[in-house]
């Protein structure tokens, strides 16, 4: 895979030997289960797969380079280059400005933009429509794109079904940047509508089965679809793609619901006719991550630390796997752990951030859990270890446990 220019804050001096000892052992990925790092009287359990995914790297070398090439410019980026905040700052601390917050909001007037500034897009990727407005403003939105190559991957697809006359089910969160993308440019070739998880697709399946009236559809997913949606013809032949983001298997899940409906409304004997395996869509990385993160579930742990920016949708499924079996704490930086052993922590339920007292147990050598999502550096992981390592004088050296590091 290609090697990425990154800068060196990113860099993890840790985390790094871990990963590199498991590609050397274990190349293909065959095995999910975490890497140990005994401590003594502190153990961590590090996540398989997790950090800088391969179209997050590509973005910050390109927005790096996008710096070194236009000094005196203005440079800007549409929005968020990713959902981090550490990362998302270092590039405003190098003069970059936002055009827009992560749902679309105008912080900077494109009528304020000039041919000469460069206007980087994001990982994400962004609509037909705000591409369409740059360039008639005469900026180059060429070269510096960064969307995610897997997020393209979604595009062409869906313009595949497109022409071969399929509906497009967009399974991701209606108001985040990837998805309001995707819907974009499906949205140009053939009808759309986003669905967010299995319980709308079931309400959808109503619709598309007659069980339900016609005018409800329309207000039941009010914004979710593309222009002149006809309930009625639309759902001839369909095919399911994803936000990117999304947990794999959740996809995959309203891909297989999809299509017993399908199989309900038109017969098992005729599903090629009506029904797109898109499993090709579904993006390695955010796979990946869920699989280490599955395996970090059949673990015995007395706690686990997410590390990552609260919007990031991939983060936040980490967690919500996680929290399922253990105390999960969400936080966005090693700022969030004191040193009087309190944490301030994110709670994805009520959208608002905690603080929990002690939050490492008092047990006798502890075993904690720590990964991250696809946005966050692995220094920051490193950082994070470092810093809980504090609460446990006497430990054994980092280096040490290093060169004698096995799984």
């Amino acid at each position: 895979m290609k090697s990425f220019d990154i800068p060196e804050l990113y860099k993890s001096e840790i985390i790094s030997k871990v990963k590199s000892a498991r590609k050397l052992e274990d190349p293909r990925k065959r095995d999910f289960a975490p890497s140990l790092l005994d401590f003594g009287n502190v153990r961590f359990l590090i996540a398989r797969h997790f950090g800088f995914c391969y179209g997050v790297e590509n973005a910050i070398e390109i927005s790096y380079k996008a710096i070194r090439e236009n000094k005196g410019k203005r440079i800007f980026l549409l929005s968020q280059m990713i959902h981090n905040p550490f990362v998302n700052e270092d590039l405003q601390g190098h003069g970059i400005s936002f055009l827009q917050d992560t749902e679309g909001n105008q912080l900077i007037p494109f009528s304020e933009l000039k041919k000469e500034d460069v206007v980087i897009i994001p990982a994400f990727g962004t609509t037909v429509e705000l591409e369409n407005k740059l360039t008639e403003l005469g900026v180059d939105i060429q070269k510096y794109n960064t969307t995610c190559p897997f997020v393209e991957k979604v595009w062409k697809r869906s313009a595949k079904l497109g022409e071969d006359q399929h509906t497009i089910i967009i399974h991701g969160k209606n108001n985040h940047e990837e998805t309001r993308a995707t819907f974009s440019h499906s949205s140009q070739n053939a009808p759309s509508i986003v669905v967010k998880d299995l319980e709308e697709v079931k309400i959808l399946r109503k619709f598309i089965l007659g069980e339900l009236p016609i005018t409800d559809f329309y207000k039941t997913f009010e914004n979710q679809l593309s222009t002149n949606f006809n309930l009625e013809k639309d759902f001839n032949k369909v095919g399911v793609v994803n936000q990117t983001t999304m947990l794999a298997s959740e996809t995959q899940e309203i891909a297989d619901f999809v299509k017993t409906v399908m199989v309900e409304k038109f017969g098992e004997e005729n599903i090629k006719d009506h029904f797109a395996d898109t499993r090709d869509t579904l993006c390695y990385a955010t796979n990946d991550n869920q699989n280490a993160t599955l395996e970090l579930m059949k673990q015995s742990a007395d706690l686990a630390v997410v590390v990552g920016g609260y919007n990031s949708s991939n983060t936040s499924h980490i967690v919500e796997l996680l929290e399922e079996k253990f105390s999960t704490f969400f936080i966005s930086s090693v700022d969030e752990i004191k040193e009087d052993k309190s944490i301030q922590h994110f709670n994805l339920h009520t959208g608002k951030e905690e603080i929990t007292t002690n939050f490492i147990t008092s047990k006798e050598k502890p075993t904690l859990i720590l990964t991250s999502g696809a946005s966050c550096p692995d220094a920051m992981i490193d950082e994070v270890l470092l810093k809980i390592l504090d609460f446990f004088p006497g430990h054994t050296p980092v280096e040490k446990v290093l060169a004698s590091y096995s799984k």
